[in-house]
């Protein structure tokens, strides 16, 4: 283009796809958001106004070329974009969907404050998925394969990111996980109203085409360990934050008490398979038809169970923070979404035990008001004497978050690990203190953003082939 209209964002403003209303979206799973046509992108990407000093570009993990990528596909030329979009992000579709780009990109767009940010997170799922529909893949034709082999060992965010690396130096990735499906939490965790499975299941056949092998149904333990640091030339550990976060509540282990990631796994194994997948305790945390749900935390672990209890029919859907709406640490637009849905939020309340006999019936709170700052410089919130209260509740999801999971082995093998159980690094490139092992995303940050683990598999992949091309 020989020129361009700059003041065009003020003749268009802000606008998303369509968007499922909310009266037919808590019927069913499907993604709530849907994509631009090439008109509508083109329209919307021209917003950028280009501002030399790109701060949606700084505010991001991966440090995407975000106005570059707009201009080529407000010009149309969607395989170019395509293509930059992958040269920072090895899953750029799936941050298009998942990550708060209200907190990152879109929080920091010169245009954000007075006429609305650029849909940087819409684009970026457009581009991707039409590219893909029309054919476009990595061309990988002038890559020469070096025979090395290495074996990555969670195909969660973080794995992938690393062997979409490996195979763009010629190494080829062997990725194992315990799952039948790859994606981690992306599959198991993240409900499919926000992203759906198929876009797994592409990413999958892409990183198949690449080269990349996966071994599914596959539990790591030390005998295989043992094995895959003998045979292959590098490892790299991806497996995530799985423990959750003991609130210590009494009454936590009453019947009808659950922890959020085990309903958000089982409800994804159902919505892939069907109810006969589910063992007895599976179908029984899904029973919410009629029922009073109550929810604690507020980061968007919390906004997946509210949502997905909304779709299994809850009565009534309640989410409990013990800090105000404005210290949330999830992202603002699930937060709309949640109440837009019907949920209910209760903030500033600190929950003291789940009240009940032989199964829970209801939450004993307190209110709570902005007390002393932490070591981390957030203020505590400090119990109101006197101001107690009991929710009524037939069923309690604790997200109070996750930590570390790391395998018995990782000790064994002599791996440096905090007194929290995270993989200790040095540096951005994932290296442990073993020199063949490599390490990344929640099981090395504790329970972060999908973005975060695409950038530790992304730096980590690219340490481990400049470690291998070393003489």
């Amino acid at each position: 283009m020989s020129s361009r209209n700059v003041f065009h964002y003020l003749e268009h403003a802000r606008r998303l796809p369509r968007e499922l209303p909310v009266t037919v979206r808590v019927q069913g799973w499907s993604e709530i958001y849907g994509s631009f046509d090439p008109a509508g992108a083109s329209e919307q990407a021209a917003r950028c106004i280009d501002c030399g000093n790109p701060y949606c570009a700084n505010k991001c993990p991966l440090q995407n070329a975000i106005p570059e990528w707009l201009r080529l596909t407000e010009e149309g030329r969607l395989f170019a974009a395509a293509e930059l979009a992958h040269q920072t992000n090895p899953l750029p579709e799936i941050c298009g969907r998942v990550c708060p780009q209200d907190r990152l990109c879109e929080g920091d767009c010169t245009l954000e404050t007075g006429f609305g940010a650029v849909t940087i997170g819409a684009l970026e799922k457009y581009i991707v998925d039409s590219a893909f529909a029309q054919g476009w893949r990595p061309d990988l034709s002038k890559t020469l394969a070096t025979g090395q082999r290495v074996a990555v060992i969670g195909a969660g965010p973080a794995g992938l990111a690393c062997a979409d690396r490996l195979a763009r130096a010629g190494i080829q990735a062997h990725v194992f996980d315990r799952h039948p499906e790859i994606g981690g939490l992306l599959t198991f965790g993240i409900p499919p109203f926000k992203l759906e499975k198929q876009v797994i299941t592409t990413r999958r056949e892409v990183l198949e085409a690449m080269g990349v092998q996966f071994h599914l149904r596959t539990e790591v333990d030390s005998p295989l360990a043992n094995e895959l640091l003998r045979d292959y030339d590098a490892l790299f550990l991806g497996t995530g934050a799985y423990t959750a976060v003991d609130g210590g509540l009494p009454g936590q282990d009453l019947p009808g008490v659950h922890s959020a990631l085990p309903f958000l796994i089982a409800n994804a194994h159902r919505v892939l398979s069907g109810d006969a997948s589910l063992d007895a305790q599976q179908a029984g945390m899904l029973q919410l038809s009629g029922r009073r749900v109550v929810v604690l935390g507020g980061g968007d672990t919390a906004m997946d169970c509210v949502r997905t209890a909304t779709r299994l029919g809850a009565a009534e859907v309640t989410c409990v923070y013990r800090r105000s709406e404005a210290d949330m640490p999830g992202s603002r637009r699930e937060v709309g979404n949640a109440r837009d849905e019907g949920v209910r939020f209760l903030f500033n309340r600190q929950p003291l035990a789940i009240e009940g006999s032989s199964h829970a019936s209801g939450v004993h709170l307190v209110e709570t008001r902005p007390g002393a700052a932490d070591a981390s410089g957030r203020r505590r919130a400090e119990a109101i004497a006197g101001s107690d209260v009991c929710l009524s509740a037939e069923v309690v999801i604790l997200a109070f978050g996750f930590r570390a999971s790391p395998a018995p082995w990782f000790s064994e093998f002599g791996l440096n690990l905090g007194s929290d159980g995270r993989v200790q690094t040095q540096g951005r490139a994932g290296n442990t203190n073993l020199c063949k092992v490599f390490a990344g995303g929640d099981t090395v940050r504790g329970a972060d953003l999908v973005v975060t683990a695409v950038l530790d598999g992304r730096e980590a992949g690219d340490a481990i082939a400049r470690q291998l091309r070393a003489p």
